[in-house]
């Protein structure tokens, strides 16, 4: 019997083709939209995944990465006396405009490094040394976005706050949600670029002893400094849950899902409806040769099965082909595909193709076998 449902299913090439289409494009809908949603949440924390440090100490007020709430220099020290702590050093994070040699200005995202151990670097260069980066007016570019700075090669030089940088070394660092290039130089040097402010330092670097985990010297920081402090994951998820809670992005895609989901449950249902229609007198002959209600509705369902994983291979394969071509997350567009997303898109699927499938399954138990004697 399931041969002889599967011989009904493809004997009839167009309505296969189409079926199988529509999950496709269901599928591979599903896909974008859900890449697209997770590659633009997660392009918010790629600042924490650039500077890439196992504890990060911030204002307790603090809501997401791009914001500037100052410390002071004797937190610093507090840090650094905290039982766990094997050392700690100053970050700065800021926007800056960068005036090119052509007299356009381009916003910049600031990162100023403690100068004597270097950590908060770029993850790679690509060319140039992290050493170059204590020459006078030295600063290091992030190859992401740098196209906006007109391309700089080793040498250039442009203005941050009418005050002189050199391009020392182009660093391969990850495109962020807002777009802009990235500028790494020392701590010393960042806070000369930017509009003098009582509170110079924002973020706090930190490392755990031998013999601590991450965790004790998180909470250890927490309760003798008064600080927040999170570890890179955590940090990372302050950043995603404020964009989550604050911006449009939830809403828009969700909607774009949903519709998705409607759309497309629509149009395969009135498929596999018109398809047990047609196919209507071959369900009252098996019937009136004693096929029970419950082998025919397993024909249905095993057609629409099939169908289900034809259509997610073929949309899925599609979705990510885009993903691939559009740079892989490195480019311009925001993709990314988590293993997640994948099983919940074939989870969709299939409850798309079983429920679309009950409106054929509805007609063939409603069957008289007398059907298939009429003219």
């Amino acid at each position: 019997m399931w041969r002889i449902g599967l011989k009904m299913l493809m004997g009839d090439r167009a309505k296969y083709f189409t079926l199988v289409g529509s999950v496709s494009v269901v599928v591979f809908l599903f896909i974008q939209q859900g890449s697209v949603f997770c590659g633009l949440i997660g392009r918010t924390a790629k600042p924490v995944e650039a500077i890439g440090a196992p504890i990060w100490v911030v204002d307790r007020n603090l809501q997401v990465v791009d914001e500037f709430k100052g410390l002071l220099d004797t937190d610093l020290l507090r840090v650094r006396s905290v039982e766990g702590v094997k050392w700690a050093v100053p970050l700065f994070i800021r926007q800056a405009q960068v005036r090119l040699p052509n007299g356009k200005f381009q916003a910049v995202r600031l990162v100023g490094i403690d100068s004597a151990t270097l950590v908060g670097r770029p993850p790679r260069l690509l060319e140039g040394r992290i050493e170059d980066l204590n020459a006078p007016d030295a600063v290091i570019v992030g190859r992401a976005e740098m196209e906006r700075l007109g391309s700089p090669k080793i040498g250039d030089t442009f203005e941050i706050n009418d005050r002189r940088a050199r391009v020392v070394g182009i660093a391969d660092v990850p495109r962020d949600f807002l777009s802009n290039p990235y500028l790494y130089t020392t701590f010393e040097r960042a806070v000369q670029y930017v509009p003098r402010e009582r509170k110079l330092m924002n973020y706090i670097l930190a490392a755990p002893k031998e013999g601590y985990t991450t965790q004790q010297v998180l909470e250890n920081i927490q309760r003798t400094t008064g600080l927040a402090a999170y570890d890179e994951d955590g940090m990372r998820w302050l950043t995603m849950n404020y964009y989550l809670r604050n911006t449009g992005i939830p809403v828009n895609i969700g909607i774009s899902v949903v519709l998705v989901f409607l759309v497309g449950m629509a149009v395969i249902g009135q498929t596999f409806y018109a398809f047990a229609l047609q196919n209507e007198k071959y369900f009252g002959a098996l019937k009136a040769m004693g096929a029970g209600s419950g082998t025919l509705v397993g024909m249905i369902v095993l057609q629409s099965i099939i169908v289900g994983l034809i259509g997610y291979g073929i949309g899925a394969g599609g979705g990510s082909l885009v993903g691939y071509l559009g740079g892989r997350g490195a480019g311009k567009l925001a993709f990314y595909t988590p293993y997640q997303l994948l099983i919940i898109s074939f989870a969709a699927t299939m409850l798309i193709c079983v429920l679309s499938s009950l409106l054929s399954i509805q007609r063939v138990l409603r069957l008289e076998p007398a059907v298939v004697f009429r003219g």
